[in-house]
């Protein structure tokens, strides 16, 4: 039943607005439909939708909570970089180790970012001859 089911992420913000200044601003997106103070609705690639919906809960899982998968993750997060994100570095301890903010392993890649609100989203590469298809 689900299986077949579109799913889309559900991203929190403590402050709705300074969060849809961050995800236009920051990410390129412009809400498909905008609720006003009470979220918004954005479009991904291949039919994809995440809400970004106003909460105080917001920035308080310590998990990535959505990701994009992009073809050339070095030239995504140079452009990411270019509007003032700012990757996260982690040491290995407790999951992947990062060198200038990208982990590397078995051909693929991965990124990781926070944005405005404090929420853990990411990148990521597939490995080659690997697809969401």
């Amino acid at each position: 039943m689900l299986d077949d089911a579109p799913i889309y992420a559900s991203v929190p913000a403590r402050d709705i607005d300074r969060a849809k200044r961050w995800y236009q601003e920051k990410l390129g997106f412009t809400p498909e439909v905008d609720m006003g103070p009470n979220g918004a609705v954005y479009k991904g690639g291949r039919g994809t939708r995440f809400v970004l919906y106003e909460t105080l809960y917001a920035g308080t899982g310590k998990h990535t909570i959505a990701g994009w998968t992009v073809s050339d993750l070095d030239a995504a997060v140079a452009e990411l970089r270019g509007r003032g994100v700012v990757f996260e570095e982690y040491d290995g301890t407790n999951g992947p180790k990062t060198e200038g903010g990208v982990a590397r392993d078995d051909g693929g890649a991965a990124a990781w970012f926070k944005d405005s609100e404090d929420n853990i989203l990411n990148l990521n590469e597939l490995p080659p001859g690997m697809s969401l298809d």
